[in-house]
């Protein structure tokens, strides 16, 4: 097991990379769901943590462990506060911001952050995704 780096530019053109992130899931149940959650952490390190500062880079980090697959966002801003990182809906919902850490934690069975704050941890258990072993080699 070895996490895989992956590094790309900050803008909110995501689709493809989602589809690379998500590459060895390709045909398991409950794609829609990882993809909606690591779209959301993606488009929130764009920005609020990079600003949208399409000369800045995010990093994510991927690994598949026996018990889970993981993935690791860090953007280059100052971090997202404790507080804003709870995971509750914004008590307005007409809110500008707020829902994408809502959804995060709602699509992943964990959600850690680094304590600076601009590292996002998201992670599936193995056991809830069926269909191909995400783990095995393509046919």
């Amino acid at each position: 097991m070895r996490w895989t780096d992956y590094i790309t530019p900050s803008t909110l053109h995501l689709t493809p990379f989602v589809e690379l992130l998500l590459g060895p899931l390709a045909s398991v149940d409950g794609l829609v769901q990882l993809q909606l959650g690591l779209h959301e952490a993606l488009v929130n390190a764009v920005r609020h943590g990079n600003g949208c500062d399409p000369a800045k880079c995010l990093r994510v980090r991927r690994i598949l462990t026996p018990r889970w697959v993981v993935w690791q966002v860090q953007d280059q801003g100052v971090g997202v506060s404790p507080q804003q990182r709870l995971g509750g809906l914004p008590d307005c919902l007409d809110a500008p911001c707020g829902r994408g850490i809502f959804l995060i934690h709602h699509c992943f069975d964990d959600v850690r952050w680094s304590s600076r704050g601009n590292r996002l941890q998201v992670a599936i258990l193995r056991s809830r995704l069926s269909g191909r072993d995400p783990g095995s080699p393509d046919p």
